[in-house]
This record gives C-alpha cells, sequence and structure tokens, in this order.
C-alpha cells in the first residue's frame, strides 16, 4: 500500500504576554504572516483571538514537521509584531475574558446567533488530522474504525485544565465545552455515505446544526475534502505533539483500511460507553483509567496505548514512524501531557511556559524564511 497522504490544521490562541487574556487581533496577524511552505495557508477562526495555520499535503513525516514547524514560526512571529503570543493550548488560561468583537455578516456569526451562550464564550482550539481516502464509502467505513480509538488519541493530546485562569480538575476543557453541543463525541455508526449525509442533514433540518459542513463529531468524512478527518485532539503543546496525532492517525486509517480489506467491519458502539470513553479521556488525560468502548471495561492509560500502538503498528513501522510514535507516547507516559505541563507552569508561569514551547527552534534554513 502506498503510504496515505496527510495533512495538519492547528489552531492557537492569541494572548496578552503579560496575563494570557485572549486578545482579539487575528486581523492584524494574520495580514502579516510571511512565506508559508507551499500548500499551506492560514485562517481566522470562530474568535478574533484565536488563527489557525493548515499545512499543504504531505507523505513523509519529515515533511510535516517542516510544515508545522515554519507554521508556528510564521505566526509566532506576526503575533509577536502585533503585540501578543502564539499559545497552543486547548483553552484560555488568563483570568479575564477578551472583548467582545463584533463578527461580519458570515457563517461565524450565523454559529454565534444559533448557539447563544453555548458559543459566546467558546474559544477552544484543537488539531485536526485529515488522511487522504478519495472513496465516500471507505471513508465512513474507516471513521466506524476509528471510533473506538479517538477517546486514546484525545487523552494523549489533552492540553487544556485551565477555563480563564481557573483549575477545572479536567484534562481537557475544550472537550467539555465541545460535548455541550448537538451532534458531538463519536459519530454515530453508517453503514454507506448516503447514510451518514442522510444523518447530517437531518440534524441541520432539525436544527441542531447550522449546515452540512458543521458537526462536533471527533471523526467523519470531511465535506470539503476526499479524506476523513480526525477533530479529537486539543492543540499539542509542541510540534512533536501534533506530528505524532498526524502519524498516529494516519496510521490508525491504514490499519482500518487492512481491515476493510479482510472483510472485517467495526462494530457498532454504544452510544453511551462511546460517551462513557470520550469522558474519561477528557476528566483524566493520561493520569487514570480510561475506557475501552468496544470491550464495555476500563483499563490504564499504558494499557489503552499499548493496544493502539499494536493495532497501529504494521502501519507505522511501513510510514518509517514507528520509532517516533514509541518515544512519544513513553515520554507522554513518563511527564505527562501538556495539560500537566500547564499545571506544573501554575498561574504565574504559564503562559511564558506555553509561548516559549508553542514556538519550535529556530534553524538556519528557517530563520531566512520570513518574509520573503
Amino acid at each position: 500500500m502506498d503510504a496515505l497522504t496527510f495533512g495538519v490544521e492547528e489552531e492557537f490562541l492569541l494572548a496578552a504576554p503579560a496575563d494570557g487574556r485572549p486578545v482579539p487581533a487575528a486581523d492584524e496577524v494574520l495580514g502579516n504572516v510571511g512565506r508559508l511552505a507551499d500548500g499551506a495557508a492560514v485562517h481566522r477562526e470562530l474568535r478574533a483571538t484565536q488563527v489557525e495555520h493548515a499545512t499543504g499535503i504531505c507523505t513523509t513525516a519529515a515533511q510535516l514537521r517542516d510544515q508545522l514547524c515554519r507554521g508556528r514560526l510564521a505566526l509566532s512571529r506576526a503575533a509577536t509584531d502585533a503585540g501578543c503570543a502564539l499559545l497552543a493550548t486547548g483553552s484560555p488560561v488568563g483570568t479575564l475574558r477578551s472583548p467582545a468583537e463584533p463578527l461580519p455578516p458570515d457563517r461565524y456569526a450565523r454559529i454565534d446567533a444559533h448557539y447563544g451562550d453555548l458559543a459566546a464564550d467558546y474559544e477552544a482550539c484543537g488539531c485536526h488530522v485529515h488522511v487522504g481516502i478519495p472513496d465516500a464509502d471507505t471513508a465512513v467505513a474507516v471513521v466506524n474504525h476509528l471510533a473506538r480509538w479517538l477517546p486514546t488519541l484525545l487523552a494523549l493530546s489533552a492540553n487544556s485544565p485551565f477555563d480563564r485562569g481557573r483549575d477545572t480538575g479536567l484534562h481537557s476543557w475544550r472537550m467539555a465545552q465541545q460535548t455541550r453541543f448537538p451532534g458531538s463525541g463519536l459519530a454515530p455508526h453508517a453503514s454507506s455515505h448516503a447514510e451518514h449525509v442522510r444523518l447530517v442533514d437531518s440534524l441541520v433540518e432539525c436544527g441542531a446544526l447550522v449546515d452540512r459542513e458543521q458537526t462536533f463529531w471527533l471523526a467523519w468524512p470531511s465535506p470539503r475534502y476526499p479524506t476523513v478527518e480526525l477533530r479529537v485532539a486539543d492543540v499539542p503543546l509542541t510540534v512533536d505533539g501534533a506530528l505524532v496525532q498526524a502519524v498516529l492517525s494516519r496510521a490508525l486509517v491504514a490499519a482500518a483500511l487492512a481491515d476493510l480489506d479482510n472483510g472485517i467491519q467495526a462494530p457498532p458502539i454504544d452510544p453511551q460507553l462511546g460517551s462513557a470513553a470520550v469522558w474519561a479521556a477528557t476528566r483524566h488525560g493520561l493520569t487514570g483509567a480510561l475506557v475501552d468502548p468496544v470491550r464495555a471495561r476500563p483499563l490504564p492509560a499504558a494499557e489503552a496505548l499499548a493496544d493502539l500502538l499494536r493495532y497501529a503498528g504494521p502501519a507505522l513501522r511501513r510510514a518509517g514512524d514507528q520509532e517516533l510514535a514509541h518515544q512519544f507516547v513513553s515520554a507522554a507516559l513518563r511527564d505527562g501531557t501538556g495539560s500537566a505541563a500547564q499545571r506544573k507552569a501554575g498561574p504565574d508561569g504559564v503562559v511564558a511556559m506555553l509561548a516559549e514551547r508553542t514556538v519550535p527552534r529556530v534553524t538556519p534554513r528557517q530563520a531566512g524564511t520570513r518574509g520573503r
């Protein structure tokens, strides 16, 4: 099997360096971003306090790492020029809310109006991984297979323990916020792309979703690209965190395709067990028991990650990504995820820690790319 193509979208918070207060400077920052990798782009997000970098289509981890580094560097420099810091955190860490900003009459304004206060304080930042799957029915079947592993990917990415300076006691406050919306969590099991589309259309017609391009499901067939889109992860603290989310996601898709080639269909997951698995990852990250929604039992985080690596192992080896994935997972189990790093830094040090670790070290080649 040829290596599957993949790409990553990372969302970041713009914040005041002194206190972490979100700063609505997206337009200024995006207007001053230097040269990006071929195929990469930057965008505004739901709030003017957020920006997004989307890589181009990549085939290797090395290529993707380079694009992730260049995107973070370019956005960080533009943020510094605008008087703010670029933070890779799933939720705001400052104690003050950002000032309300008028939204242009676009899709984001419709989302605000549709969901009221559920959306009004939503400044969550995630990491989306796209893996190329040109056939729509196959994409749906792959999403069915992915459902079992998504809560483990969430736990590995957990990087949002705070809600505007308050320790929530959770490891992914972003996911807790997201599950308040309709059409969230694990996508319902579907037998075909037509069935998937009918369900999305029904949710739009019933008023749960704004349009067909919006759900909060943690993985689904992208409505815009020939990909499966995994939207489960908090934005990781570091480039390596984002890279490992991508290589694990691609390997899980490849493993699902191998199962499908062998006639193995994914079993439907009980919705309540699926919710329990997402909740356990949201609450504990890697610090407590996770839930296997297929076997309907709790299991230690290390065991859940070992199961995932075992399932994805052949695909990781074929892509040359096994060592990268195993080293990162071992370090996360030993040292904790981004949420643990935020708590260790504490309220007085978290902004500086996030600003430092969000931005990769500058290599000589990267240092010469600004503005060209």
